[in-house]
């Protein structure tokens, strides 16, 4: 137990403040999730409202032990945007691995969305599968996304429709994901290029929360 003192004293308080904080999100958000018709795995935990919004006949499964940072004071690194999970079209999915965390992430699926395990999603990432202006001759087809386990997406990561990410990969802060990236490696840039690869010994200490 940390020495109560004037030192101290405002860290304390913020961690309690934080505790009361997770406690009431965490009950908020579940109802939401509920009304939605989303499912929530057990042991998730909130900070913040997350924007939930399931088209009808479409499907959004979340894992157990998430955690979803909501709110500008819930993320140090600053989130500018509660995170929005949200299906747009019948028929889309989005499947999001038992342990991933999220700040401020958008998660915009029209067809197909995976997760894995223990994906970490820094603040302001967005994640989408279509390019939205359907209507428009210049856009594409609604292509699937899908993030292996282990990825972690660093602060204002944008991955793009039709993208995969191979497992324990690094994507740097601020990079554009417009193509596949294999797993095990760091990328960075806009288009995210690999710049190198990570060493297997490196990730033995990557576990998934029970």
């Amino acid at each position: 137990m940390r020495k109560l003192n004037r030192d101290s004293l405002p860290h304390m308080i913020g961690c309690f403040g934080r505790a009361i904080t997770r406690q009431w999100s965490t009950l908020w958000n579940r109802l939401t999730a509920y009304w939605w018709g989303v499912q929530l795995g057990s042991r998730c935990s909130f900070i913040g409202h997350v924007r939930f919004r399931r088209h009808p006949k479409s499907r959004i499964a979340i894992g157990a032990s998430c955690k979803f940072n909501s709110s500008m004071g819930s993320n140090s690194v600053g989130v500018n945007r509660p995170c929005i999970v949200t299906t747009i079209k019948e028929g889309a999915e989005i499947e999001i691995g038992l342990g991933c965390g999220f700040s401020g992430t958008t998660i915009a699926c029209a067809k197909r969305v995976i997760l894995g395990e223990n994906v970490r999603c820094g603040a302001n990432t967005f994640i989408m599968d279509t390019d939205w202006h359907t209507d428009d001759p210049r856009t594409g087809p609604d292509t699937p996304v899908i993030i292996g386990k282990n990825v972690w997406l660093g602060v204002n990561v944008t991955v793009l429709k039709g993208v995969t990410i191979g497992e324990n990969t690094l994507v740097g802060a601020g990079s554009l994901v417009a193509s596949s990236l294999p797993p095990g490696v760091i990328a960075i840039g806009m288009p995210a290029r690999v710049v190198k690869k990570i060493e297997a010994g490196s990730l033995e200490t990557l576990q998934t929360p029970d």
